[in-house]
């Protein structure tokens, strides 16, 4: 049995390919999902990686679920914090409500994740957290206040948990990703989908896949002199 690596969000989309990828490199996997619980029974079925269901945003929750994965498989030794939702509104007509539940699940989220499993990485000397951030956490994006405003939390998160786990073998990394073609990019409408290729240099949306080899670099023993980094898989989308 590979070390044991926790991915939230880990049944679908991105975090699908995360899971997939880190099972096929011998990682033991457990992937969490908030609320579908057909389509987590599906992905255990067609895989063979255990779901769990729990609710990043909520810290008990969250705590529960991490001590159930762990009595189940094993430490955790492996952390990718992929989780998140979006509730875009343009400033002026975002709610409070709004606000909150986009911090809620993909910032706090970050920390409710990461937290019950430091002091342990910390006792065994070793640990890989890596972060889902996103292109829109370093340039912005209309509308997205509250994803924008997360994602760019979470690569604070990174730097300064890199700092604190240095000295115990622990690692801490982002990842952020560009236009990707999952379930909720292809879901956009047609013209709009081109127009966003149009503003990649390299012409087309990045897979899921690719992310998901970026990640499993990053929790490998060869990343272990790089930490509070990030990876931007973007296809060359700069940005000022």
């Amino acid at each position: 049995m590979g070390r044991v690596a926790l991915v939230t969000g880990g049944s679908r989309g991105i975090g699908e390919a995360i899971s997939k990828k880190l099972k096929a490199d011998g990682y033991t996997v457990a992937a969490t999902y908030a609320g579908n619980d057909e389509k987590a029974a599906a992905f255990t079925e067609a895989t063979g990686i255990k779901t769990y269901k729990w609710n990043v945003a909520d810290y008990e929750s969250s705590k529960a679920g991490i001590a159930q994965v762990e009595a189940d498989l094993g430490p955790i030794e492996v952390v990718v914090a992929n989780a998140g939702i979006t509730r875009d509104a343009p400033f002026h007509k975002m709610t409070p409500e709004q606000w909150h539940e986009v911090i809620d699940t993909n910032l706090t989220g970050v920390f409710n994740t990461i937290h019950p499993v430091w002091p342990g990485m910390r006792e065994r000397k070793f640990g890989r957290i890596i972060v889902i951030s996103s292109i829109n956490g370093q340039k912005g994006q209309f509308a997205q206040v509250n994803y924008a405003a997360t994602k760019a939390g979470d690569l604070g998160i990174v730097k300064s948990l890199a700092q604190e786990g240095a000295r115990a073998g622990i690692t801490a990394n982002a990842v952020c990703p560009g236009y990707i073609a999952t379930e909720m990019v292809m879901a956009i409408p047609e013209k709009v989908r081109e127009s966003i290729i149009a503003g990649i240099p390299v012409g087309r949306l990045g897979e899921p896949e690719e992310i998901a080899r970026c990640v499993a670099f990053l929790a490998s023993d060869d990343a272990g002199f790089i930490s509070g980094s990030t990876i931007s898989a973007n296809g060359a989308q700069f940005f000022v």
